[in-house]
């Protein structure tokens, strides 16, 4: 169940502006029922301001009036009917110092096994950015003499869900994947996983 803000404020608030019960406001505020009577007797939350759930919009003047009538009703917290505040976007992807150094060897594979995927798409997948991707494609990477084409799943960048979801997008995108076009020089193969055509989504 969903509590008021500052519960123990609000039973405060409660106690001193209604004749609502003890369990009634222990029951709409989240404690028990003898820490409320505690309230009301000044053992519990001596000098703490009470905080006005009517003012806030968590309660109506009706909605206490109701409950007052009869002890056995519950108050109900008001929902505020406001659009959910967008979520900010995570940024860039996040990647352990110990597996940056994996990442020309993901890029590789990708452009081996899917070259359907977009260098937008892959910067998104293994968190790496354009002039990377260039790099390696080109074979111009600083260190491409020792760069193995490794599936990214395995290497921990990226999760299968993931990678089929921007190949899903990719064929959607061009409507079918294009045949793979094998590097300049050919990367040498460590461990690249079964191949699995995007098509058969």
């Amino acid at each position: 169940m969903a509590l008021p803000l500052m519960p123990k404020a609000t039973a405060v608030w409660l106690v001193e502006n209604t004749s609502l019960s003890f369990e009634q406001i222990a029951a709409f505020c989240g404690l028990h029922s003898l820490e409320v009577q505690a309230i009301a007797d000044g053992e519990v939350a001596v000098g703490m301001v009470g905080l006005d759930p009517v003012a806030n919009g968590q309660l109506t003047k009706t909605e206490i009036e109701r409950c007052e009538k009869n002890e056995a009703l519950r108050l109900k917290l008001l929902v505020a009917d406001l659009p959910q505040v967008a979520a900010r976007s995570k940024g860039p992807r996040y990647t352990p110092i110990t597996k940056r150094g994996d990442k020309p060897d993901a890029i590789a594979w990708l452009l081996k096994h899917h070259p359907e995927l977009s260098d937008a798409q892959i910067c998104r997948l293994i968190g790496t950015t354009k002039p990377t991707i260039a790099s390696v494609r080109d074979r111009t990477h600083w260190n491409a003499a020792n760069i193995k084409t490794r599936n990214p799943v395995l290497l921990g960048l990226c999760t299968q869900r993931e990678l089929e979801e921007a190949l899903a997008l990719a064929i959607r995108r061009g409507g079918t994947p294009l045949p793979p076009q094998e590097p300049t020089e050919e990367y040498e193969d460590e461990d690249p996983g079964p191949y699995r055509d995007p098509s058969e989504d």
